[in-house]
């Protein structure tokens, strides 16, 4: 195939890699000078071109030479000279002089023609931005000249007042572009997506800035953005092919904006439906985090866990896998397999064995160990009345299972351990044969401490605990750090320390390995993520991550 004809292949992967390039590399921002870079609007300007019904947008709200600077690797530089090497096209001299500050790349409709008979072929949108409408201009004409010497046959045609150019390419490699007004140049993979973007402007009610949810999605929308992304999550399903067990959440927005020790991402879920929180919003990290270990990989922090099956974070949960995975597959259940595996053992169910009578403050951590493949965990819970029946409770399931009940002492503090009396088989150096010894093995331990009940899987756990208490995860600088850049009041919080968690990870989520390669600058970077949910609007669930780099 003639490199002339891989074109359209640049205008969706190499726009998806810029943008993905570029986010990776904002950690090198912070090593440089964060005035520089600033986007030059709050929300996409290319939003008018696109419909209302298109199922996603991406946006990357800078112009791509500011983030040269970031680069160690030159990965720009890189991606940049390869993708237009294949059209004959030089970017410094045919592109950056006119490039302005928005790249945007949107998915227009999920089938072009409409006719399910002959496949699905969605429409792609290129939005550029241009400083220099001239110049832009004399790119677009360079760029089909050269597709027209590598003997394609061009078309032209004028569509209320615009010059729309196109080729007789296949399907698959068929371009067309626009220079739309002073503000932006399109490309897209058919001349009926161009057509109906300048549908779009011209019948605003048709575009994405008329739609009700984008409007107050963009409200949310942090002043500094540099990168945008829309979904419209029942047209993503759709497209995915797929019946969503229920779906309480009609579109998402996503922001990424810098943060003076991170990077923070930050998203919106709209609904038409009253969204009631599981709990009454936290102004401080709970109290449980102190008998959480420094060492801990993963920590999750809230309050009340009674509910949470039904509460509008599940029901986004379920809709969020079923959407990515194609099923209501639990992936929290592979990060937490520690505690699956506990839940399996026992015969016990969590939500209803566990969850059911913590009703206060709670603390969850696993503190992964490089020679174990399985790390231990640190369960901690406010005391209340239902926290002492929980614990009878679980108290009467392990007896159920053959373990015993034993009171032990660490450190002067009495805890409670469920224990199993094993036999080992050894050969005797006598005649008579083999021998036996009988091994205990700790099953898991709880005691309390303050006004707090600890549970953790193993006496080495508890004992940090106990004998380390001044050295807990709430007074480690680095969660501190990271939890400052959540807003207050929230859900609570979940923290991953990635540096201790990524082996661990990687075994349980393989296809995070493809993710690591692909932003390998970003996660050798990568010190930390926390998640947390907030915001006190009815109609709309909002939360953020933040990313903790190395260099922050």
């Amino acid at each position: 195939m003639n490199s002339q004809r891989s074109f359209i292949g640049f205008i969706v992967a190499g726009a998806i890699a810029l943008i993905v390039i570029a986010i990776a590399g904002f950690y090198w921002f912070f090593a440089k000078s964060p005035a520089n870079l600033i986007a030059s609007t709050s929300e996409p300007g290319a939003a008018i071109f696109v419909s209302k019904l298109s199922p996603a947008m991406v946006s990357l709200l800078a112009n791509p030479d500011q983030l040269q600077a970031l680069e160690r690797e030159e990965e720009l530089s890189k991606l940049k000279t390869s993708l237009f090497s294949k059209s004959g096209i030089d970017y410094k001299q045919d592109v950056q002089p006119w490039l302005g500050n928005e790249i945007t790349l949107a998915i227009t409709t999920l089938d072009i023609d409409r006719d399910s008979e002959n496949g699905q072929q969605p429409g792609y949108l290129l939005a550029l931005a241009t400083k220099q409408p001239e110049k832009s201009s004399e790119f677009l004409e360079l760029l089909f000249s050269k597709r027209a010497l590598s003997g394609a046959t061009l078309t032209v045609e004028q569509y209320k007042g615009v010059k729309l150019i196109s080729d007789n390419q296949p399907k698959e490699d068929l371009l067309a572009g626009a220079v739309v007004g002073e503000g932006f140049v399109l490309f897209a993979n058919d001349p009926k997506v161009l057509r109906d973007a300048i549908n779009n402007v011209q019948a605003p009610d048709l575009n994405l800035t008329s739609s009700p949810e984008y409007q107050k999605s963009t409200k949310e929308l942090p002043k500094r953005s540099l990168a945008v992304v829309f979904l419209n999550l029942p047209v993503v399903a759709k497209w995915q092919g797929l019946k969503l067990p229920e779906q309480l959440y009609n579109s998402q927005i996503i922001s990424l904006a810098l943060n003076p020790k991170g990077l923070l991402a930050e998203t919106t879920f709209l609904t038409s439906s009253e969204i009631v929180p599981s709990s009454p919003p936290l102004s401080k990290p709970v109290k449980a985090l102190q008998y959480v270990p420094a060492s801990a990989g993963l920590a999750i922090s809230g309050s009340n866990l009674s509910n949470l099956g039904d509460s509008d974070l599940a029901k986004l949960w379920r809709q969020a896998t079923a959407t990515i995975y194609g099923s209501g597959e639990d992936v929290v259940s592979r990060l937490a397999k520690p505690l699956v595996d506990v839940q399996n053992r026992w015969g016990i169910n969590l939500p209803k064995d566990i969850f059911s009578w913590v009703q206060g403050e709670y603390a969850i951590a696993l503190l992964p160990e490089k020679e174990q493949t399985t790390p231990h965990w640190v369960f901690v819970v406010e005391k209340s009345e239902s926290v002492e029946q929980g614990i009878a409770r679980l108290d009467a399931i392990a007896s159920s299972n053959g373990l015993s009940i034993n009171p032990l002492t660490i450190d002067k503090q009495k805890i409670s351990a469920w224990t199993e009396l094993t036999t080992a088989a050894k050969k005797s150096d006598v005649k008579e044969g083999t021998s036996f010894s009988i091994e205990t093995k700790v099953r898991g331990l709880h005691t309390n401490l303050g006004n707090y009940e600890i549970f953790t899987s193993d006496l080495e756990t508890m004992d940090e605990i106990l004998t380390a208490k001044d050295n807990s995860l709430i007074d480690n600088p680095n969660f501190q750090s990271s939890i400052a850049a959540i807003p207050l009041p929230n859900q609570g919080y979940i923290y991953l320390d990635w540096t201790k968690s990524q082996n661990l990870l990687e075994r349980q989520v393989p296809i995070l390995k493809l993710a690591e390669v692909l932003g390998k600058p970003f996660f050798d970077n990568l010190r930390s993520l926390t998640v947390s949910s907030y915001g006190t609007d009815t109609r709309s669930l909002k939360g953020g991550v933040f990313f903790q780099l190395n260099n922050s």
